[in-house]
């Protein structure tokens, strides 16, 4: 019987859940994020994964939400241990008793035009600048900004090439002419600075040969936040939402930004018609017609 312990050390059982997810062409960060899950399970149990029973799941799902754990994570655990239970050990009746929790979706909070700009010119350097105009100018995650190379900028076909974004998909982006500009006065300054290797990352970490951090990322749009004043809760993914929102209030069709944002369902992409102002602005309210017919008379007291 294979065994996973409850430190990080490749186990018998981790290596087979590792081909199991490779064989399925599960993404790099998704096998991380299931490998996470599972030794915190692990963990929790204090034994082996394979020795679990449905009361111990039960105990499990009841401790994260004790801890307050988010929907999001919940969600997360119980992908990664349906896959360790229905893949690897073989073990659909634990599989049945894990908990997909419901929550409802909230809107994506989205900048104007004026304060993204505003959210560009505050960002601290033009390293982190460039980086977030990645994130607004092509919408990417933050995850695939941070893990562009120098090569996957097509200047030619004006083309980002995104390499195994969500879901282990490759994708292209758009690529703006000012924001081939914006990329190039960072590469022509990393390049004096001596951090941009050849065929190296787009955006180095402290080391040259590493790649920036999302933490990093997610640091530098607080503190352009900050400087520029924008006093709403601001992220890098809240770049992605304002790309795809400004698209659609340009009447780009929902179809090519599910295409540009690498969507799999338009269902996801259609989110967005709920936070357009011009959506929103374009129908007719039912008062301002009624106006029109009575001819703007007021109905006597």
């Amino acid at each position: 019987m294979v065994i996973l312990s409850t430190d990080a050390r490749t186990t018998p059982l981790r290596q087979r859940m590792q081909q199991d997810m490779q064989l399925r062409g599960l993404g790099a960060h998704t096998q991380q994020d299931y490998i996470r899950h599972v030794r915190r399970f692990a963990a929790f149990l204090g034994r082996a994964p394979h020795t679990a029973t449905a009361e111990d799941i039960r105990r499990f799902q009841l401790s994260q939400h004790e801890a307050g754990v988010g929907p999001g994570s919940i969600n997360g655990a119980v992908s990664a241990l349906r896959f360790l239970f229905t893949v690897t050990l073989k073990r659909r009746d634990l599989a049945r008793a894990l908990v997909i929790v419901r929550h409802l979706r909230k809107l994506p909070e989205v900048l104007s035009v004026e304060e993204a700009a505003q959210l560009l010119a505050s960002a601290p350097g033009i390293k982190y600048k460039a980086a977030l105009g990645v994130a607004y100018g092509a919408g990417l995650r933050v995850s695939e900004v941070a893990h562009l190379k120098v090569d996957d900028i097509d200047s030619t076909r004006m083309l980002i090439r995104i390499e195994q974004g969500k879901g282990g998909r490759d994708r292209n982006a758009m690529l703006s002419p000012q924001l081939l500009e914006l990329l190039r006065l960072w590469w022509r300054e990393g390049r004096r600075r001596g951090v941009m290797l050849p065929h190296g990352w787009l955006f180095p970490g402290q080391s040259c040969t590493d790649p920036i951090s999302t933490r990093q990322l997610h640091r530098a749009v607080q503190e352009a936040a900050e400087v520029a004043g924008i006093r709403k809760r601001v992220s890098p993914h809240t770049l992605r939402h304002s790309f795809a929102t400004h698209l659609l209030e340009q009447d780009v069709d929902i179809r090519v930004i599910q295409v540009l944002l690498g969507h799999s369902k338009l269902e996801t992409t259609a989110l967005y018609t709920k936070v357009s102002t011009k959506t929103i602005h374009a129908v007719a309210g039912p008062l301002d017609r009624l106006m029109a017919l009575m001819g703007d008379k007021t109905p006597p007291g």
